[in-house]
């Protein structure tokens, strides 16, 4: 994709599933990448399987002192940050009465103060060049209703509204969208689901199937070239229609 070759990334939640992916397809389009991610294990992973990696940053992006430390580290590696894809996120699957008040705030310190900490650090630094690109990972969880994910709901749909005020505080200099992934078979979500789990929710799906991570890569991707210059405090939804016919809550 156009305009993508030299840029620098850096991608949250970066050393698995979707942020690994991410990660992938920039590399082959080119550009520098560094991923942040809390989890040791998955960062030495991610390294070994993708050896061009500018680096891989240890933060929790509930921490604002980290995540300050951390997009440092990564400027320092890189020479500064093009493009963040804001990536980091978690779910715990329950049902709304047993949520307990420290999952509750758990949940929310990394989806969406997480997502403002990493947001706001990288905006600073964007700003101060002039130019930049910032793209957040939403959720069709966010536009809809889905039980037993009341916590994790609330964060996106905070993810999408945050998204829309930052792309019209931070034009003309910054670019900012979010994308809203429907089902992607990753690691935390096949976690959650067993086989017949997993075989019901694809048979709601019009297209029969969870995504693909590679495939939210190449929409981030597309999101952050410059064949989307125009485009800005959008959301993007990729959820094989599943959305379309309101089937996710039946």
């Amino acid at each position: 994709m156009r305009g993508l070759k030299g840029k620098r990334v850096l991608i949250t939640g970066g050393a698995s599933g979707i942020g690994a992916a991410t990660a992938a397809r920039f590399l082959e389009e080119g550009s520098a990448v560094c991923v942040l991610d809390r989890d040791g294990k998955a960062r030495a992973e991610i390294q070994r399987q993708l050896p061009a990696l500018a680096g891989a940053v240890d933060a929790d992006v509930s921490n604002l002192k980290q995540v300050q430390a951390a997009f440092a580290e990564a400027i320092q590696m890189m020479g500064g940050v093009d493009v963040l894809v804001n990536n980091a996120g978690i779910s715990i699957r329950h049902n709304f009465l047993d949520i307990t008040p420290e999952e509750w705030d758990k949940v929310i310190a990394v989806n969406l103060t997480g997502v403002f900490y990493v947001a706001q650090t990288a905006a600073r630094h964007m700003w101060e060049r002039g130019s930049g690109v910032i793209l957040q990972t939403a959720s069709t969880n966010g536009v809809m209703g889905y039980p037993y994910y009341a916590d994790y709901n609330a964060t996106k749909a905070g993810v999408i509204e945050l998204t829309k005020s930052m792309a019209l505080e931070l034009a003309p200099k910054i670019r900012v969208c979010a994308v809203a992934p429907g089902y992607v078979l990753t690691p935390m979500q096949r976690a959650e689901y067993t086989d017949a789990m997993l075989d019901e929710v694809n048979s709601k799906i019009p297209l029969r199937r969870h995504a693909k991570p590679e495939e939210i890569a190449a929409l981030f991707a597309f999101l952050a070239s410059d064949d989307a210059a125009y485009m800005t405090g959008q959301v993007y939804t990729i959820d094989g229609a599943e959305t379309a016919g309101s089937l996710a809550g039946r």
